[in-house]
């Protein structure tokens, strides 16, 4: 893995997760929209956090560096996504 693929799935997975969370937000707008807002938020703060850690001067292998960041990416995420699952089925 390089920096431009790194970067492309940052850009694709936070935004998807966005987008998801917008759909709830849409189809259910009076449901627990300050809950996720705020998850929204911790989205773009890993958002900028991953972004900022992918320009730092890598001493070393890239390649292990950006993998270490991507599982870091997709473990956060999937917290993300669990929080959203849990607002939606508690507001059925």
């Amino acid at each position: 893995m390089n920096l431009r693929d790194f970067k492309k799935d940052v850009d694709y997975f936070v935004g998807d997760f966005i987008d998801d969370c917008t759909l709830f937000l849409q189809i259910h707008p009076d449901k627990a929209p300050d809950e996720v807002a705020d998850i929204m938020e911790k989205a773009v703060d890993l958002y900028n956090d991953l972004k900022d850690k992918a320009n730092v001067k890598v001493e070393g292998k890239k390649s292990v560096y950006y993998n270490s960041l991507r599982m870091e990416m997709v473990d956060q995420i999937g917290e993300l996504y669990e929080k959203l699952s849990e607002i939606v089925s508690s507001h059925k």
